[in-house]
């Protein structure tokens, strides 16, 4: 990724925080037949090696697992994003010098990428995706609440992974470039969108 210094994330905290925020990652790997790539929720746990270590699950009849990687996986990992337009440009008046740009948040995790088939990690696994995702809800879902029979058949049909992040880039583009009279113009501008993304981007542009 190309990393400007004035937008490369270089705390391993915030860049783990960034992670955990995405919801859906994208896994990448290189094979003698090209690219594979596969949308996927991935459970970071931050203190298993330097870097953290990703784990998920693949459906079996995926090629990805079967397809020998070439090389490190790539983890891709996208936060809040928005389109500004120069028209939120303070300078834009003063002298016509601008151009529409996007604000975003990117992280890409680099490692050796494990498949495995066992069924008590395979277990492991789909449980704590569940806790996690279900932790917010009142009434939350757990693995437990289903027939053994019947996780039993489900972790059948699904392929674990396990990923050691052995580098990462990270990236947070909000504006931090623009004089403070221009970020305070995208604030206002993506603040006051319908879309709550753009108000989430908004939140996260520097103001001073």
């Amino acid at each position: 990724m190309y990393l400007p210094p004035h937008f490369e994330i270089n705390e391993l905290g915030a860049i783990h925080a960034a992670m955990k925020a995405s919801r859906l990652a994208t896994l990448v790997t290189a094979t003698a037949d090209g690219l594979i790539g596969t949308p996927l929720p991935l459970i970071l746990d931050a203190g298993e090696g330097e870097f953290g270590t990703l784990y998920g699950h693949v459906a079996r009849p995926n090629p990805q697992w079967k397809t020998p990687a070439t090389d490190e996986a790539m983890a891709i990992f996208s936060g809040p994003d928005a389109y500004v337009t120069p028209s939120w440009y303070v300078t834009k008046a003063e002298h016509g010098k601008v151009v529409p740009t996007w604000n975003y948040v990117a992280v890409h995790a680099y490692g050796p990428v494990e498949f495995f088939e066992d069924a008590d990690r395979l277990l492991a696994v789909v449980t704590r995706l569940t806790e996690l995702h279900e932790s917010s809800r009142k009434e939350a879902w757990q693995v437990s609440d289903a027939p053994d029979d019947f996780i039993k058949a489900q972790l059948r049909g699904i392929v674990g992974l396990r990923m050691p992040v052995t580098r990462l880039d990270a990236k947070k583009k909000m504006s931090q470039n623009r004089k403070l009279e221009d970020r305070a113009g995208v604030i206002a501008g993506l603040g006051a969108s319908d879309n709550h993304v753009d108000r989430e981007v908004a939140a996260m542009i520097p103001a001073n």
